[in-house]
């Protein structure tokens, strides 16, 4: 069964909104919780997300994390000029 696009972003998004007060990059795994979906359902939603520029993807080399756009610690800095 293939996952609404539409829905599933809208749950991520929520998702990732609730949990921003704590922390602003999530793992993929978290993700995929958030969705319920099997790991290659979510991440083409999650990919297509990032193409859209609803999610953000960032790592640090080894590790690979996905947040809201112009969230975290990390945003500020890398808008510094």
């Amino acid at each position: 069964m293939a996952l609404d696009y539409e829905e599933s972003k809208q749950k991520i998004i929520e998702g990732l909104k609730k949990k921003q007060k704590t922390k602003s990059k999530f793992y993929f795994n978290d993700l995929s919780k958030i969705l319920n979906a099997k790991p290659r359902e979510a991440k083409k939603i999650v990919n297509k997300m990032v193409e859209e520029g609803l999610l953000e993807y960032w790592s640090s080399g080894s590790t690979s994390m996905y947040g809201l756009p112009g969230t975290g610690k990390q945003a500020a800095a890398e808008h510094e000029d």
